[in-house]
């Protein structure tokens, strides 16, 4: 079933006032394409608590099937002999029986898959907006740009390190939507040999951290001209920090010499060519906690950074999107400041072209210079020690949860949900819970722990 089918189940099945295809798209995302958890997803995050449906599934998709059915084996059968399915059993609570080993099926990209829907007729996104200076992009969004942000030697050096390491990074794959989709992009992580805070070694445990509902190979230790570039840009983020206002739930306590933040991980992307990106999205906030900072720093070959606004959804009649378009040349750093993962959602577009990027600096004196059609990113975060993987709490699936903002409804809060499916042919057990800082010990915050499990 493709997305737009799954789209118009959910809108159809949704009380009255129906969302706009954005939030009907996170929900499906976060049920795992079940078209009924995500209903009462929607429902419940209105009301507080969950809601029966008003129409049953059954009536729109009448599966067909029979007790001799001899298709995909994801569906039980009543005493009645009625087909019985997967998400019915989620929406029951019960945990629907594991599949059995199917038949490989093939990788699709995943721009094929999650393409940007269409702004409803209601309310239409506003034309996006071109922020090319840095003034720009820190009147209109929660960000800071800031160009030239290392010495040239040191952003070549950099790049030819991570354009030579690229070569084994990975495509990330996961399950959406029923259909195993891959990323258009390689990656890799890497994390330094603390947390930052207290020099406790035993940070490296965050090695095997669990992504999209599976453990990772042991990230790479910072390389030396990572490194290098880390300490530039952790004064650069504690700067423009210092002249924010902060948020109750950012993190409160302090790291190494009194900083702010510390970059203690950093996800590396690198984008061959001009068709390679990523679809917009938020960052998970599972280990970096609410209302983190995020340092993104661009080499190579000049690209667009969009920045597209969630709209809550009691203010869809009077505020309309928008998307900024931020251009991005080689040795700048987007400082994405806290709310801008509650806030906004960002992505890499694919460009009709791209300009070549010529080093100005060869990898070796000995080595031509050659030109690059590659962007390398690589975004610095700062994992919180009251984040870390072993306090992160479990499905009844047995893997670690990941933690969501609540974009829609802007109450400061948020919640752990089942992320199996990711992996498990997209099932999963539906599992989510409200995020209770107080009770998990969570902390020290900006604001106090007691005031905010008030809020």
């Amino acid at each position: 079933m493709d997305t737009e089918t799954l789209l118009a189940l959910v809108s159809s099945l949704t009380t009255p006032p129906i969302p706009d295809s954005p939030v009907l798209l996170d929900a499906l995302v976060q049920s795992n394409g079940d078209v009924e958890a995500a209903v009462v997803l929607i429902n419940s995050n209105r009301t507080g608590r969950k809601r029966k449906l008003p129409v049953n599934l059954d009536g729109w998709l009448k599966p067909q099937t029979s007790k001799h059915h001899s298709g995909r084996g994801d569906h039980d059968v009543n005493d009645d002999g009625k087909a019985k399915t997967a998400s019915t059993s989620i929406l029951a609570g019960t945990r629907p029986q594991s599949r059995q080993s199917s038949p490989s099926k093939p990788v699709v990209n995943l721009m094929s898959v999650l393409q940007q829907p269409p702004a409803g007729q209601n309310n239409p996104r506003l034309p996006p907006l071109m922020l090319p200076t840095p003034a720009l992009v820190a009147q209109h969004t929660p960000c800071t740009l800031h160009l030239s942000v290392l010495p040239p030697e040191l952003a070549c050096r950099l790049f030819h390190t991570m354009i030579d390491a690229s070569k084994d990074w990975k495509r990330n794959k996961w399950w959406l939507f029923d259909r195993l989709v891959e990323s258009p992009h390689r990656t890799s992580f890497f994390a330094r040999k603390n947390d930052g805070v207290d020099d406790d070694d035993s940070w490296q445990e965050a090695a095997q951290y669990w992504y999209n509902g599976r453990t990772t190979e042991p990230p790479e230790v910072f390389p030396a001209a990572m490194e290098e570039a880390c300490e530039i840009i952790e004064r650069v983020v504690n700067s423009e920090m210092r002249k924010r206002k902060r948020f109750p739930l950012e993190w409160g306590g302090t790291a190494k010499q009194g900083q702010i933040w510390r970059a203690n991980v950093a996800a590396s992307n690198c984008y061959q060519g001009a068709k390679e990106g990523v679809g917009f999205h938020s960052d998970q906030v599972t280990y970096l906690g609410p209302y983190p900072t995020i340092a993104s720093l661009s080499l190579g070959t000049r690209r667009v950074f969009s920045l597209r606004e969630v709209v809550p959804a009691d203010e869809t009649n009077s505020h309309r999107a928008r998307t900024f378009n931020i251009p991005l040349p080689h040795n700048s750093l987007t400082i994405m400041h806290a709310s801008t993962q509650e806030k906004f959602k960002h992505s890499i577009p694919p460009q009709p072209a791209i300009d070549l990027f010529r080093p100005p600096y060869p990898p070796s004196p000995a080595s031509p210079i050659e030109p690059s059609n590659c962007r390398i990113n690589i975004t610095f975060r700062f994992y919180r020690p009251d984040f870390k993987p072993a306090y992160t709490p479990r499905c009844t699936c047995g893997v670690p949860t990941i933690l969501r903002t609540d974009m829609k409804n802007r109450e400061d809060r948020y919640w752990w949900t089942c992320y199996a499916g990711a992996q498990n042919e997209g099932k999963g057990c539906g599992f989510w819970k409200v995020m209770d800082v107080e009770a998990e010990g969570r902390g020290p915050f900006v604001g106090s722990r007691r005031a905010l499990s008030r809020s």
